[in-house]
This record gives C-alpha cells, structure tokens and sequence, in this order.
C-alpha cells in the first residue's frame, strides 16, 4: 500500500477514535450528571424526604438524568445552595423566594406554584379560650415558625401590625418553633398561648388526626397572598428550564403516578408563576423591617 494511502487511513481512523473519545466521554458526564433540589426545612426532615420521593423520581425520568434531594439545615441555607448554584431547583416560600431574587441580584427564576400559593393563607390557633381575636394576643406568648417564613411569620406578622399591635413590644415572648408542625407542638404543650402557621399543615394535621381540635382551634385566618414556587437559578438552560417546567404542569391527578406526587405536596396541580406575583411579599418584609 502507497504510503500516502496509508498516512490518509491512519488519519481517519485516528479522527474516528477521537470522535468516539469525544462521544464516549460526553455520555460519561450525561450519566454522572446529578440534578440536585432542595427545599426549605419547613417541616421535619422525615416528612420532606416522604414528600420528595416520588418526585425525585418522576423528574429523573422526564429529565433523563439523575436526581437527587439535597437537605438544608435551615431557610437561609436553601437560598444560599440556589443562589450559589449548589442545587438545580429549591422550593421555596414566599418570602425566602424574594430573598433569593435580592440576594442573587434578579439572577432566580420561579417556574411553578401550587394552584393552591396563588390563594395562600396562614392561621393563628390557641389552647386558651380566652384567646378570641389578634388583639388578644397582647401580653401571651406567640410562638412563629422560622424567621424566613412566609405563612409561619412574615405575613402573620404583617397582619398583627395592621391590627395595632407590634409582636417586639406587645407580646410577652416571641418565640420561633423553626417549622409548621413544631408550632403546633408548642401551642398544644402549652409552651406558648398561640402561635401562627401554614394553613396547609394545620389542615393535614387535622385530616390525619394529630391534633387535638377539641383543645387547639383556629381563631384567625389571614387573607390571601402568593406563597411557595418551585425556583431555578436564571443560568440553567433554556431548553432545561422549559423541560422541567412541562414536567411539573404536566402533573395530574388524573393518573396514579401524577396524583401521588400531588397529594404529598398538597397540591390539585402547578401553575405557572412569575417574579411579579411576589411583590406584595418583598413589600410586606420591607415594612416589617425583615428584608
């Protein structure tokens, strides 16, 4: 064979296996890709990794790649893990979603909410009967969730404020639980006279028996706001961020699978969102002197 026949199948076949090397390692880095979520701690760490299986699952089948749920020990880490890119997608509050837009300076996009965080409400319960009205809570011990709750203090306390009162001077002790379910504990303990919390978990803790209604009850509910979403950090893809977007409306109640994921979440189905809905939240944590 002429020499120069052979330098020409020598170089092609050097280009194929470069192109192979090239493929071959491209679809190493797609298998080892993890898509990493997260959520706010808003209830104990049981209950969210109950709540995050089977949608761990469902994405990694409609994105292609492996997913995980990556626990946080606290509000401010969620919004640190998104805005630093240490995660794919955080569920995040109301509120812990404006810190993340401020904090990342506009760099978060929300994708989704529940149809359920367009109408969002929190509840002020009690085990003392003489407890009636927000008025009554002057002098008691109230008991909020975490600090960077939307529906477990930012929007209960800006409700208190509008009904006269300032939480810092007219409660005898502000106490923060960290979560929903551990307000509920405090109040029906005794630890505190009243506390505020999620009206979602007030109501699956009443559906599933875990709470004595005939001592705690529900004395105020607050009006409407828009509270959680699903959030992205604005670098991830285009064509990513609309995949996992047709995912999540894609869910249905209409199917097993679908009906599941939304049951946990306490959701009948995702909307679309955006930034705009979430102005009311930033004004009301400016106000309160929270942000």
């Amino acid at each position: 064979m002429p020499a120069i026949h052979r330098r020409r199948l020598l170089s092609q076949a050097l280009c194929a296996s470069a192109l192979l090397v090239v493929g071959l390692h491209a679809q190493a880095q797609a298998q080892g890709q993890v898509f990493r979520v997260t959520a706010i701690p808003d209830e104990s760490p049981t209950e969210l990794a109950r709540k995050a299986g089977p949608l761990m699952r469902y994405l990694e089948a409609q994105l292609g790649v492996k997913v995980e749920f990556t626990p946080v020990t606290d509000y401010a880490a969620a919004v640190e893990a998104l805005v630093n890119r240490k995660v794919d997608l955080a569920w995040f509050g109301g509120f812990t979603f404006v810190q993340a837009n401020v904090r990342s300076g506009g760099k978060v996009i929300p994708l989704v909410q529940r149809e359920e965080d367009s109408k969002f409400r929190s509840v002020f319960i009690t085990s003392d009967p003489a407890i009636k009205t927000l008025a009554d809570l002057k002098g008691r011990d109230v008991s909020f969730g975490s600090q960077s709750s939307t529906s477990g203090h930012l929007m209960p306390r800006s409700f208190v404020l509008q009904a006269g009162l300032n939480p810092d001077s007219d409660f005898r002790r502000v106490a923060y639980s960290g979560a929903h379910d551990a307000t509920i504990a405090a109040v029906s303990a005794g630890k505190v006279q009243a506390g505020a919390l999620n009206i979602s978990v007030w109501e699956k803790f009443v559906a599933d028996k875990k709470v004595d209604t005939e001592r705690v009850k529900v004395f105020f509910t607050t009006p409407t706001y828009f509270d959680y979403n699903w959030t992205v950090h604005a670098d991830m893809p285009a064509a990513q961020r609309e995949k996992l977007t047709r995912a999540l409306l894609s869910l249905s109640l209409d199917n097993p699978a679908g009906k599941e994921i939304l049951d946990l979440q306490r959701a009948t189905r995702f909307i679309p969102t955006q930034a705009d809905n979430y102005k009311g939240i930033e004004a009301a944590a400016r106000s309160a002197g929270l942000l």
